[in-house]
């Protein structure tokens, strides 16, 4: 598979980064609104919340508990990769928890899928590698 980066729809990254804008803000019901009804989610083992979750009411439980969890911080995207309709994103983590004075500082990768201007698959992986065989590209980038 050609990897693209920076390419593919404009419009299908800057959902992504909207998606991103919505979590940070813990603004749920602007995240959901980007998300198709039939959403999948999945969260790769070793999360805080792995796990796989379907549609809205999953998607919101899942938003909600795992941004409970978070006194302050942000998730950033940083580059973005295309390869056919899948998109990868390396995203810089810099989040601390509650009851937690030490910040988590790290970069993992989350892979998405568009459908008619909204979400329609959302995974995250513990590295790019990891994203990149989900998306087909090879592991050399």
């Amino acid at each position: 598979m050609t990897l693209f980066k920076h390419s593919g729809s404009e419009g299908d990254i800057e959902i992504i980064r909207q998606v991103y804008s919505g979590i940070n803000r813990n603004d749920i019901d602007f995240v959901l609104n980007l998300m198709d009804v039939d959403i999948t989610r999945i969260e790769s083992e070793g999360f805080p919340t792995a796990g796989t979750y379907r549609g809205h009411t999953d998607m919101r439980q899942h938003l909600m508990t795992g941004r409970s969890t978070w006194a302050e911080g942000a998730c950033e995207p940083v580059d973005f990769f295309t390869a056919g309709n899948k998109i990868v994103v390396t995203v810089h983590i810099k989040v601390r928890l509650k009851n937690n004075p030490e910040w988590i500082d790290g970069r993992i990768a989350d892979g998405f899928t568009i459908k008619d201007g909204r979400v329609a698959e959302f995974h995250s992986f513990p590295n790019n590698q990891k994203a990149f065989e989900w998306a087909g590209i090879a592991a050399n980038h």
